[in-house]
């Protein structure tokens, strides 16, 4: 069967997917996304995916397109009829289709798009780390937002390409990290300290960033929150970055200058192996979504 996604409450094939030419989401980025994790057919911290995303939508004053359990069953149903295993779900809301005209439009219905994409299931260990570069953060003041505004992270993201890397880190007026232009980034210090920044609207309140420092908690690591500087950040023992796509990577080189020993750090593969033993375990702890749906009452 033909890849399919879904749009706006149809099935279609994901050739001849398409949206208005008005969909404010074309026009102005007046919408929100979110990329969900999929690990052995189930979907990874759905319920908080979908919390961000009603959050989100809520910021724009964009009403829910559906409730979460349906768009739960819509996800799953995509993800049966792509024959999902290990990958992610993309799911896009806008405000939905109106006249361009700058004012929220009063009766446009909101626009729900989902496409999945299949990926190799992830490694446990590495043996290799990614690359970044330093970049000023140019991004708008609502980063918290999961806004499709993202052209700035593009430029950001090419800009990394450019120079043979994989990820920029954003850097903000006072010289601290930000973010990534798709992930969280975090540090290892001398006294094997694990540093992210705190939460605020110039990042984005990442699901594995979330998830993670539950894994920290759990397995006895010192975590800060706070501000990092990129100086500290090459200097650091350890550096890595998280993300739905990526989960836990080693960062190895930032700048061109090498971190630590320039190749994956052990604490680092450590939480990567004690996140994904996380996600393995949620996985095999509950059946899946569309089952539960199916069982009987």
């Amino acid at each position: 069967m033909p890849r399919q996604a879904y749009v706006n409450g149809r099935y279609v094939p994901h050739n001849h997917a398409a949206v208005h030419i008005e969909d404010r989401g074309y026009q102005f980025a007046d919408g929100v996304y979110e990329v969900i994790p999929v690990h052995d057919g189930r979907l990874v911290d759905a319920e908080l995916h979908l919390q961000r995303l009603e959050y989100s939508l809520g910021e724009l004053r964009i009403p829910m397109p559906m409730s979460r359990r349906a768009l739960q069953l819509v996800a799953t149903e995509l993800m049966r009829r792509n024959d999902l295993t290990n990958g992610f779900l993309y799911m896009q809301v806008t405000r939905g289709v109106a006249p361009r005209n700058h004012f929220f439009p009063k009766d446009a219905k909101p626009a729900l798009t989902m496409t999945t994409r299949q990926m190799a299931d992830k490694g446990r260990s590495p043996d290799w780390g990614m690359k970044v570069i330093s970049v000023p953060d140019q991004r708008w003041a609502r980063c918290d937002i999961k806004s499709i505004a993202l052209l700035p992270n593009v430029l950001a993201k090419q800009a990394a390409a450019d120079q043979g890397c994989d990820e920029a880190w954003q850097v903000d007026r006072d010289g601290y990290v930000t973010e990534g232009g798709a992930t969280n980034a975090w540090i290892v210090t001398r006294d094997d300290t694990v540093v992210t920044r705190h939460l605020d609207e110039g990042i984005l309140s990442g699901i594995t960033r979330l998830s993670l420092r539950e894994v920290l908690a759990r397995e006895g690591y010192t975590l800060e929150v706070r501000p990092f500087t990129v100086a500290e950040a090459r200097n650091a023992r350890e550096a890595f970055l998280t993300s739905s796509t990526n989960y836990v990577m080693p960062v190895t080189e930032i700048d061109g200058n090498p971190v630590g020993n320039g190749h994956p750090g052990l604490l680092t593969l450590a939480l990567r192996a004690a996140y994904i033993d996380r996600v393995v375990a949620a996985g095999a702890g509950a059946d899946s979504f569309a089952a539960r749906e199916a069982a009987p009452a």
